[in-house]
């Protein structure tokens, strides 16, 4: 299979895999974020911070919401780590944040080793205006590799900037869903037949445009409800993706 799904606790996960055994780490982490205050922060699910109270999609929460500033440093620092050790040589990994966590996912990205390279911009055209404010129309993919990168291994020439609206209704499955078309430009960094590893997978939006990137996968996700989702999304990818030429008969 081109994908393989690891319901559970990612460090505890990861820690389980071999040396090198990826191109790149591709992953849209809890944020940690969300509200005014410290406390609005670290009281508040996933779902009270990121979905209106009028929202129609009742939709599962998630854990891993409630760190202050300094523990989500240290948690990522760990995890990156662990990443790090999984990632060839040259290989790359690339993080979703917001404004706030933005300063500590790359002071974390570079504790646990990665070099960093830059910060990419995701603009949701559809953000709901504020009165008397700026359009809060934007959230950062902070992107770093293992050591130099040969341009001839994987030569792309990928954007900086992405445009997208988060999926809604039907196909909104997450709460912190991202979009596929998104997602698939990203991907591209690895090289074609390389393996993208999302260790918080969510519904499995990365490894959905891993695969119709031509990738493999390595997902790993801590809610049974999301990684049975993510499981059906990519099972459903591979079946609508397959061709004359990918299947054998046995005789």
């Amino acid at each position: 299979m081109p994908f393989s799904l690891h319901q559970g606790d990612a460090l505890a996960v990861l820690s389980s895999l071999p040396d090198g055994c990826v191109d790149s780490v591709i992953t849209d982490p809890p944020y940690n974020s969300g509200g005014r205050t410290a406390k609005e922060r670290t009281t508040r699910s996933a779902k009270q911070k990121y979905t209106s109270a009028d929202a129609k999609n009742d939709l599962a929460d998630f854990t891993g919401e409630n760190m202050d500033q300094r523990s989500y440093g240290f948690w990522l620092t760990q995890i990156m780590t662990e990443a790090h050790r999984l990632t060839k040589t040259g290989g790359t990994a690339l993080l979703f944040t917001d404004w706030r966590q933005l300063p500590t996912t790359t002071d974390a990205i570079q504790a646990a080793g990665w070099l960093w390279r830059g910060v990419l911009a995701w603009h949701k055209p559809q953000a709901r205006p504020q009165k008397g404010r700026f359009t809060q129309n934007c959230e950062f993919i902070v992107w770093a590799s293992k050591g130099p990168i040969d341009g001839s291994r994987n030569p792309v020439y990928l954007p900086g900037m992405y445009s997208a609206s988060q999926p809604s209704g039907a196909k909104r499955q997450h709460i912190t869903q991202k979009p596929v078309e998104v997602m698939r430009e990203l991907v591209k960094i690895s090289p074609v037949g390389g393996t993208v590893l999302d260790f918080c997978a969510g519904s499995g939006s990365t490894g959905v445009a891993a695969l119709l990137e031509g990738r493999d996968f390595i997902g790993v996700e801590k809610t049974e409800h999301y990684a049975s989702i993510a499981a059906d999304r990519l099972t459903e990818t591979i079946r609508a993706t397959l061709t004359q030429d990918d299947v054998v008969l046995a005789t």
